[in-house]
């Protein structure tokens, strides 16, 4: 798996997991929702990922989308 694809895929699994918190635990699970979106936009519009430089400094392999 490479860096796009594994950050792709951790986003959708955090997205996944708040939304099961925010129905069974509490709604304030949701601003997590939010600031996995927020995260998403911003690394669309400046290229700069967060979870890719962790995931870079874990030693997975590079994509094409994140630098």
């Amino acid at each position: 798996m490479n860096l796009d694809r594994s950050v792709l895929t951790f986003a959708g699994t955090m997205v996944l997991v708040s939304v099961a918190l925010g129905h069974f635990v509490s709604p304030w699970w949701l601003l997590l929702t939010a600031w996995v979106g927020i995260m998403l936009f911003q690394s669309g519009i400046t290229g700069f990922c967060p979870m890719a430089f962790v995931f870079k400094i874990l030693g997975i392999k590079p994509g094409n989308a994140f630098k």
